[in-house]
């Protein structure tokens, strides 16, 4: 009799065939209380990320960032400030990127004005509130940015007005010479409604943002 073949094997992985850390989709929450949220996670889908709508604290759990978006800022500080939501935001953006829409520009201010408010105070810029009127002057503009890929699409809803920066924040784009889009290392502001342009442009920047510092802070596997 012939050699007895050792039995087919087929080839086997030595792992599950997981995508590597860096090429999943980040965990972008988004603070669904008032406001266009669901706008927010179709744009964040759009641009590589998987939404989380966020309500209650214990959701911001396993997040790499978190959207901050427009609504009426003093509803969003009472309904922060049950069961220690300002609090637990506080820690996540200390630690995480966040990036924060017409009243979340005005929730991340150092200073709020007009009239003064409380806020997260997490970011080196000063915000006057309804600095653009009613609701009536609402306006969309296209305007240079910083951003590749020419003028942006800016869609301004009741806008605060970014009246000062720091000398860390650094402006990516302007309206009548004051800044409508800012950064500030892993935060990101605007003031006008991004989610609500068919340009992509600003989300993926923040998507970028929070898949380069998830994968910075994660050690090798």
């Amino acid at each position: 009799m012939g050699a007895e073949q050792a039995p087919h094997r087929s080839e086997q992985p030595h792992r599950s065939e997981q995508p590597h850390r860096s090429e999943q989709r980040p965990r972008i929450g988004v603070l669904a209380i008032q406001g266009d949220f669901a706008a927010h996670a179709q744009a964040l889908d759009d641009a590589g990320a998987d939404a989380v709508e966020v309500r209650k604290p214990a959701e911001l759990a396993d997040l790499d960032g978190l959207i901050l978006p427009g609504g009426e800022s003093t509803t969003f500080l009472k309904f922060l400030e049950r069961d220690g939501f300002l609090e637990s935001l506080q820690r996540f953006i200390a630690e995480k990127p966040a990036f924060g829409t017409c009243a979340g520009c005005i929730l991340l201010a150092q200073t709020v004005t007009h009239p003064p408010q409380p806020s997260l105070a997490a970011m080196d810029i000063s915000v006057e509130r309804n600095a653009y009127g009613r609701q009536i002057d609402s306006a969309i503009q296209i305007g240079p940015t910083q951003l590749p890929g020419g003028p942006l699409e800016m869609v301004y809803i009741r806008a605060p007005r970014i009246a000062s920066v720091g000398p860390g924040v650094e402006v990516m784009a302007e309206r009548d010479g004051f800044p409508v889009l800012v950064r500030q290392g892993r935060l990101l502001a605007a003031t006008f409604h991004p989610e609500l342009s068919s340009d992509r442009r600003v989300h993926q920047l923040f998507v970028d943002m929070v898949r380069a510092q998830r994968d910075h802070s994660t050690p090798p596997s």
